[in-house]
């Protein structure tokens, strides 16, 4: 009696997936709940009164801090300015359309925001919004 070694019963592999969309879903929302956004720190400033403002895209724009000392924040890191040119020369070289956001207190000595400006001359950074706190009472009612 011979016995048959050469049987082509195939066997294929089977990964139960009913329950992935579930588990895809627990970790979606688990990651939602446990993610911390960042906030900007910055220096505290208070703002000057405007009567309109725009919106702006949050990744094309670079904020300089300038608080009523004269202490000066790129970013959420204080900076020299002398320094100022370089970094945003580094700045734009890495995103050419980079919009400069100036926050600087009301009570800042102009010499401080000249300066910073023409070091962002320097570095040919041209596109510059100064912000503001839009006034309540200028706004319009709808």
């Amino acid at each position: 009696m011979a016995i048959d070694f050469n049987r082509s019963a195939k066997m294929t592999p089977y990964i139960p997936t009913a329950s992935m969309g579930d588990i895809v879903f627990l970790l979606l929302i688990f990651f939602m709940v446990t993610t911390v956004f960042r906030q900007e720190l910055g220096l505290v400033v208070e703002l000057p009164r405007a009567e309109a403002a725009e919106e702006v895209q949050r990744e094309r724009v670079s904020n300089i801090y300038i608080d009523r000392t004269g202490r000066i924040s790129v970013d959420d890191r204080l900076v020299q300015p002398r320094h100022i040119a370089d970094l945003f020369s580094r700045k734009l070289s890495d995103n050419p359309q980079m919009i400069v956001s100036f926050k600087t207190d009301s009570y800042t000595q102009y010499e401080v925001v000249s300066e910073v400006m023409e070091a962002l001359k320097e570095a040919n950074a041209i596109r510059v919004v100064f912000n503001t706190d839009i006034d309540a009472s200028t706004v319009p009612k709808y």
